[in-house]
């Protein structure tokens, strides 16, 4: 069976989750029996590092809570002093922890917590001795503090020392079983993946020595791994080469837990991996019948805030009954919520593929675990879960199904719920146990605070006096299906009139991605006649002509037609995604998001040129109305270049267009078949063919004929510093009126990265920043400057992970880096790479392409470190990626880096990567860039949410897609009119009267 798309209404989904419990549940005994445990948590609560006690104390959405977590995530990896003294300061200084916690040790830690910022310096500045060695010590107390809370929630530091630590357990709390978890996921490296399979073989054999074979799986010890550890692109695009590397991996690791008869359980992950991940999952499976029948110990983890969670449960008993195994599968609520919201935003998609009401989650949950009861021939079911309600229900649900199961916990929480549930009940209960370093701590423990730290958790609320224990255990069965808690995708900017957000795809879903593939088929480049440089005056005689009358449109009728071709330009996707891959050598990722961006800014334009084209009243004397007035000025020159050959010609035009303009679009030479089309989108949706015209040639002959042309009102240009100087230039030696000029040229974009950034979002970042689209974006990264604590480290990642990439044919779904735009592009790039062999220290090997149209064209990921940031004195438009260091010397301060960067007088996009809120802020005011970035990518402005544009050598302005840009399309005119002229001001004497 397939699973659905999973992106489909919430309520449908719920209704029939419902309909699944009818009669399988008596809430009302389920809640009679959890009430004496709640009752027993609140009135003997667990020590103060507890889970429960911490959100209790510090909820994460306090000062304090954010500080103490934020503090979690960075401090423990920060190598040098300075850093660690800022972002103690920075995080503490923003927290009051006096007098916020009851029990005596949470009291000691606040009032030490509180006098340690009086040693702490004031915001990003390097302290005075006397002060730093205060500051130094005030650091160590709190770096042993978080050590402390990291021990809370991590068994143990090695595997030896956390099964020390289980057996201790075990004799404290009874019969508790344990699956280890070891930490450390998303490897970028295959030296990293390799990394991770040692650590789970090793953790095996450990495990295995301590273990009873005779016992089976359910009985003993196990281990829980994550796929996304033991392959460095473990993701959809790439299955064909995850599923001939990854699954010999985990292979291994199941013939060694079969041997010992572990539990081997394969973790959940992201909602867009699930379709791969049971593909790895059923050749697995497949295996174990085949060579390990009797095993009965391998899994895998389930989430029930997924919307197809119970479809999935389905599928994975079907695989169990078809190979006939009996599966063991952990039922968890889901722990990437907010990645997945985000993602489902920011990709466009129809609805969200997890619940977005806790209720809805607690019935799937609901749902989920009666299937699994339900199965006991094909499944063993674990239900991980602190929720004492849930807990009684799945105990009264099992009972009636006479179905063997297990309990399971995270160490470090739910523990006072469950000391209660074991005095009741003899179900097992496992106890699911991180194992690692405490600075590996991150991902896992942010997770965890997030998905018990919410206001509706029931974690949270459970040591909360004033939630009663009614509210508490309320049935979720009694709520009805709800809509979305959030907007969904395509609200995103707010309910109707407001802008609707366009239609993205989801390429890990094969029905959604096969109207691209189909459309690649059928699709072709159509030939574009040449303009003809002597027509150029009569082009732009026609464009005055069509000027009079479109002028005079209503900017309602002009901001119809836009929104109209919006919607033809979002129903034909496919079509000219196919485009963009065969003509510009887009891949499907960039092809899909440069339409979506180019349907933003056709419906952005329109909703902004009716907003800003409206009379304003201006206030003056009694008896005279005063009235600004926006307005046209005339023809438009477009060029707009051929790395975005859609989004940004559409956005040119649909700017001069909506403001009354008319418009002679020169599109880049190597891309006229795009502007075409979208060409005949416009003129099919009213807009006159004189006031659209295209003009396809060379930008030396055909774009400079139109710029030294009279009677053109405006250029507005995208591009090279290089060719925009000659524009202005141009502009500028023209007799008659002074044409406004519109220029957004590249950069020398940096990414500043400090040492309490962390290295896996850097090295992520990075990577998309630099070599995404082959680094042909304006806002590509160019110069990335690392802090020389951990520059080594960073760089290192820097290139496992660039190795990585699959450069090839666009057209298909695994490349990453397809060529770049021609042959002239490719010779320019490749006397830059001769240059820097000569000057800097080459990172990346050179590497092979894969066959391609274009193969003549391919230019690998390439990277350099080079002596400093003055040394990068021109844009490489290319995937070519140059790294310097700061941190010691002459740049040790930020702020010189900053002022290096700025320096080089580009001015578009800059990253900044640091987990000091305060510096953070302190180095985008000082910087003299457009758009800045803090701890993400520096590519994929979205309009009117990123506005996009820079300065110095960098651009003109205004920003593109942003509130300003329209303005400087239109010229202003104020009328005013005496109203006393004809026979006084009658107003007034009326007013007086």
């Amino acid at each position: 069976m397939h699973l659905p798309i999973p992106y489909r209404p919430e309520a449908d989904v719920v209704s029939h989750r419902l309909a699944s419990l009818e009669g399988a549940l008596d809430w009302s005994a389920a809640a009679a029996a959890a009430t004496p445990w709640v009752e027993a948590v609140r009135r003997h609560p667990p020590p103060f590092w507890a889970m429960e006690s911490l959100l209790r104390e510090y909820p994460i959405s306090s000062a304090e809570g954010l500080a103490l977590m934020r503090l979690a995530e960075a401090l423990l990896r920060v190598p040098d002093a300075a850093t660690a003294i800022a972002l103690t300061a920075d995080q503490l200084g923003r927290a009051d922890f006096e007098g916020t916690a009851d029990s005596t040790l949470s009291r000691l830690s606040s009032a030490a917590i509180a006098m340690s910022k009086k040693f702490l310096p004031e915001g990003d500045h390097p302290p005075g001795l006397m002060a730093k060695l205060g500051a130094r010590t005030v650091v160590a107390a709190t770096l042993r503090a978080v050590q402390l809370l990291g021990r809370q929630f991590v068994l143990g530091q090695t595997i030896a020392e956390a099964m020390d630590e289980a057996r201790s357990a075990h004799r404290r709390q009874g019969a508790l079983r344990f699956s280890y978890d070891m930490l450390g996921e998303g490897a970028r490296t295959d030296a990293d993946a390799l990394r991770y399979l040692d650590s789970y073989t090793q953790a095996i054999g450990a495990i295995a020595a301590g273990a009873d074979a005779a016992r089976g799986p359910e009985h003993n010890d196990g281990i829980s791994i994550k796929l996304s550890a033991l392959h460095p692109r473990y993701e959809d695009a790439q299955r064909e080469r995850v599923l001939r590397e990854l699954v010999p991996r985990v292979w291994r690791l199941c013939e060694l837990a079969a041997d010992a008869n572990l539990n081997l359980t394969i973790d959940a992950e992201e909602v867009d991996r699930l379709e791969l991940s049971l593909d790895v999952f059923e050749a697995l499976a497949a295996r174990v019948a085949a060579e390990r029948p009797q095993w009965r110990g391998f899994g895998l983890a389930l989430q029930a805030y997924q919307t197809r969670a119970l479809e999935l449960i389905a599928h994975v008993t079907a695989v169990a009954r078809r190979h006939k195994l009996r599966l063991m599968c952990r039922l968890v609520k889901g722990a990437y919520w907010d990645a997945e919201i985000k993602r489902a935003q920011e990709l466009g998609l129809p609805h969200y593929p997890v619940f977005t009401h806790k209720h809805h989650s607690d019935v799937s949950y609901l749902a989920c675990a009666r299937a699994l009861l339900s199965a006991p021939d094909a499944v063993y079911p674990q239900f991980a879960t602190h929720n004492a309600g849930t807990i009684a229900a799945i105990l009264q649900m099992a009972e009636a199904a006479q179905a063997p199961f297990e309990l399971q916990r995270l160490h470090g929480m739910g523990e006072g719920v469950y000391r209660e549930v074991m005095k009741s009940t003899t179900a097992p209960v496992r106890v699911y146990a991180p194992v690692g370093q405490h600075k590996d701590l991150l991902a896992y423990l942010v997770r965890r605070l997030l998905e018990n730290g919410a206001n509706s958790s029931f974690v949270n609320q459970l040591g909360d006096e004033q939630v009663n224990i009614g509210e508490l255990l309320m049935s979720p069965l009694w709520l009805e299906p709800s809509n979305p808690a959030l907007p969904l995708p395509p609200a995103l900017y707010g309910p109707a009139p407001a802008r609707r957000n366009s239609e993205g795809v989801d390429l890990a879903v094969e029905p959604m991605r096969a109207p691209l593939l189909a459309a690649l088929e059928t699709t072709a480049v159509p030939a574009v006649e040449l303009f003809d440089v002597a027509s150029a005056p009569k082009a732009v005689a026609a464009s005055a002509a069509a000027f009079r009358s479109w002028r005079k449109t209503p900017v309602e009728t002009r901001a119809a037609m836009l929104r109209q071709a919006a919607d033809a330009l979002q129903r034909e996707l496919p079509r000219f995604c196919a485009l963009l891959v065969k003509e510009a050598f887009k891949t499907w990722g960039d092809a899909v998001a440069e339409v979506r961006e180019a349907v933003d800014f056709l419906r952005y334009y329109a909703d902004e040129a009716e907003r800003i084209m409206q009379p304003v009243a201006l206030p003056g004397p009694t008896g005279e109305s005063n009235e600004l007035r926006l307005t046209a000025r005339g023809p438009w020159v477009c060029i707009s270049p051929w790395n975005f050959p859609l989004a940004i010609f559409a956005g040119q035009v649909a700017a001069a267009l909506a403001t009354g303009n008319t418009v002679l679009a020169k599109p880049a030479e190597q891309t006229p078949a795009v502007a075409l089309e979208a060409v005949k989108l416009l003129h099919a949706a009213g807009v006159p063919a004189d006031a659209l015209q295209l003009l396809h040639g060379p930008g030396e002959t055909v774009g400079a004929a139109l710029v030294a042309a009279p009677g053109v009102a405006g250029v507005v240009f995208t591009g090279s510093t290089q060719v925009a100087r000659i524009i202005h230039r141009a502009l500028a030696a023209k007799e008659g009126p002074i044409v406004p000029l519109i220029a957004e040229t590249g950069g020398i974009n940096a990414m500043l990265v400090d040492s309490s950034a962390l290295p896996e979002q850097v090295v992520d970042a990075v990577v998309q920043s630099a070599f995404r689209s082959a680094g042909q974006r304006c806002s590509a990264l160019r110069l990335l400057v690392l802090h020389e604590g951990i520059a080594d480290a960073v760089i290192e990642m820097i290139r496992g992970a660039a190795a990585e990439l699959a450069a090839g044919d666009p057209a298909l779904l695994s490349t990453d880096v397809g060529p770049v735009i021609d042959g002239e592009a490719a010779d320019n790039i490749r006397r830059h790479l001769k240059r820097l062999d000569s000057e800097a220290k080459r990172l990346l090997a050179p590497a092979s392409s894969s066959s391609s149209s274009a193969e003549g064209n391919m230019i690998a990921p390439q990277a350099y470190e080079v002596p400093s940031i003055d040394s990068v004195t021109s844009e490489i438009f290319g995937p070519v990626l140059q790294i310097a260091r700061w941190g010691t010397g002459e740049l040790s301060d930020p702020a010189e880096v900053i002022d290096r960067i700025n320096a080089l007088g580009y001015g578009l996009t800059l990253g900044i990567q640091t987990r000091i809120d305060s510096r953070a802020q302190a180095l985008a005011a000082r910087a003299h860039v457009g758009n800045i970035y803090v701890n993400r990518n520096i590519i994929g402005a979205v309009v009117g949410v990123q506005p996009f544009g820079g300065e110095g050598l960098s651009g003109t302005g205004p920003k593109a897609g942003g509130p300003h840009y329209l303005y400087r399309f239109c010229a202003e005119q104020t009328v005013t009119v005496n109203t006393t002229a004809a026979g006084g001001n009658a107003a007034l004497l009326s007013a007086v009267a």
